[in-house]
């Protein structure tokens, strides 16, 4: 297993700055933020740009088109699909057989599962097949808001998208703010991790206890070693379960800085792999 990096806040910075401190800071694995508005990322050269990470002795283990594929606008809804469909191109020319993005977020007056079934599914089945006939796998991260909050969800999405290519890009740091066993869930998912997020949660018990959970401001997203999750038994069971892929650092935590975040969470991870 490997330890690699989300470069998503480097979004307004070139190729040269990602790749500097990723090679001073020892990672190997970049997961490319691929938005329109990411100044290290260009659709247009992908071949060009990969090869730059390629000679600095790094490697790319997902592009991260991260946007909304359920908008509830119709124009943005199908600019962001139709920007997916290209990411798949960019993914034969960047040499990685993954594509993360996530699953939309249910638009005003559509439950998730009304839009899992009438906007999410048929596009993720079209997306399934051109990523199929490329060799690219699709991973969502299980982020909470999107329409696939619960593992009942996931389970809905796989029946009505069952390609051998629909995958996970596991987060465990969300399924720990639902309350949510993140250990089990690798177990019943295992086949369908194609690409992991380390990011860790902190429980503000003080806080929790005086608004309730119902509230907000009781968590937040840390570097992994400074939450709740055990980053060796989840590491093992990810393992067990037959992942051993890169571990990519979602760096979220406003406590640390920028490169000191990725550093730390680097350090920590390290000891397990």
């Amino acid at each position: 297993m490997y330890v690699g990096m989300l470069t998503a806040p480097f979004l307004k910075d070139g190729l040269e700055t990602v790749i500097s401190f990723a090679s001073q800071a020892g990672f190997e694995w970049l997961e490319v933020w691929a938005t329109e508005d990411c100044q290290h990322f260009d659709i247009n050269r992908t071949e060009s740009w990969a090869a730059d990470i390629r000679e600095a002795g790094l490697s790319i283990s997902s592009l991260a088109g991260y946007i909304d594929i359920t908008a509830a606008d119709q124009a943005e809804r199908e600019h962001n699909q139709q920007w997916m469909l290209s990411l798949v191109a960019a993914c034969q020319q960047a040499g990685t057989d993954v594509l993360c993005c996530n699953a939309g977020l249910p638009p005003p007056g559509m439950s998730r599962e009304e839009a899992l079934e009438q906007l999410a599914a048929p596009f993720l089945r079209q997306l399934c097949a051109q990523a199929a006939d490329a060799g690219i796998k699709i991973a969502l991260e299980n982020w909470y808001a999107t329409n696939i909050m619960h593992l009942g969800q996931w389970d809905m999405l796989f029946e009505m998208v069952p390609d051998e290519n629909m995958g996970l890009n596991f987060d465990p740091s969300h399924l720990v703010v639902q309350d949510i066993d993140y250990l089990a869930a690798v177990e019943k998912f295992a086949d369908r991790i194609f690409h992991t997020h380390a990011k860790d949660t902190e429980i503000l018990a003080h806080q929790l206890a005086y608004t309730g959970n119902k509230s907000d401001g009781w968590w937040r997203f840390v570097i992994p070693g400074f939450g709740e999750i055990d980053w060796g038994i989840y590491i093992s069971r990810l393992r067990d379960n037959g992942y051993d892929g890169v571990l990519s650092i979602e760096h979220e935590d406003r406590a640390w800085g920028r490169e000191e975040g990725f550093i730390k969470g680097r350090q920590h991870l390290s000891q397990f792999v």
